[in-house]
This record gives structure tokens, sequence and C-alpha cells, in this order.
């Protein structure tokens, strides 16, 4: 009624029988080993029931209704595994992501505090530099009016040198 279990023996090498070598912490290779070991809890259960089996026709169905229970038991378990890989990777990507926000949160704030710094002190160049303007514009209009005040002096001096030779 079941099938011999010492083909799919011979069919796989000691190597195969062993667990595969992954990376430890990633998904890929969590999954794999998961995998891995639901199909050696899966050919152990076979030869389990392929022993039984026999025991049961003599002994009545009991043992086959534990086992049953078992491979029950065991599916959840590694459902629940799955799971737990699963939701642990997906939080660690969310707690990385979490984590460069606060980074760039901060970054944004140092930038705001540099750029507020940068335009006080682009406001004072500004106004020293209206202040230079506005001095040089003022000698300018001193030495406008001292060339004008020459000139009016040349002037009345050369009418007074005029009326004073007449």
């Amino acid at each position: 009624m079941y099938p011999s279990l010492s083909g799919v023996r011979d069919r796989h090498s000691c190597s195969e029988m062993e667990k595969p070598k992954a990376e430890v912490g990633g998904l890929e290779s969590s999954l794999i080993q998961l995998v891995h070991d639901h199909h050696q809890s899966s050919l152990r259960l076979r030869e389990q029931t392929d022993r039984t089996h026999t025991r049961n026709q003599m002994r009545g169905l009991g043992n086959l209704q534990f086992i049953t229970e078992k491979a029950k038991k065991d599916a959840i378990r590694s459902a629940t595994r799955v799971s737990d890989i699963l939701v642990g990777t997906v939080n660690g990507g969310v707690q990385e992501s979490f984590i460069n926000e606060k980074r760039i949160e901060l970054e944004i704030r140092a930038l705001v505090t540099t750029i507020i710094r940068y335009t006080k002190q682009t406001d004072q160049w500004l106004a020293a530099s209206h202040s230079i303007n506005s001095a040089v514009k003022e000698i300018g209009d001193f030495e406008n009016w001292m060339k004008t005040m020459d000139y009016d002096c040349r002037s009345i001096n050369s009418a007074i040198r005029n009326i004073h030779q007449s």
C-alpha cells in the first residue's frame, strides 16, 4: 500500500543528505534551509510510516493517527518558522529605512542651520557694501564740492586782482 523509500534513499548521495551551507542571515538561504529541513523530516516520516505500516497491520491503526498528528505539528512549526523569518527580514528593512530617515532629517536640520547662518552673513556683507558705496559717493560729492570751492576761490581771486590792477 505504501511505496518503498529504499529507492529514494539510494538516489540521494551522502553530501545531499547533509544540510546545505548558506550565508547566515540571508532570507533565501534561510528558506532553502527550511525547505531542506522539511524535506529531511518528510523522508524520515515516510520511513517511519513504512516501518510502522507493517506493525499497524498487525496492531491496528492507532500509530498512524499519532504519526499524522505529528506531521501536522511539524508542518505548523515549519510554517511558523517561515513566517518568523519573513517578518524578521521585513522588519529589518523597515528598521534600516527608519534609521536612514532619521539620518536624513538630522542632515536637513544641519543644512537649514547652515543656510540661515550664510543668509545672515550675506545680509551683513550687503549692508557693509552699501555703506562703502555711500561713503565713496560722499567722498565723490566732497571732491566735487572742493573743486567747486577751488574754482569759486580762483574766480574771486582773479576778480580781486583785476579790481586791484585797475
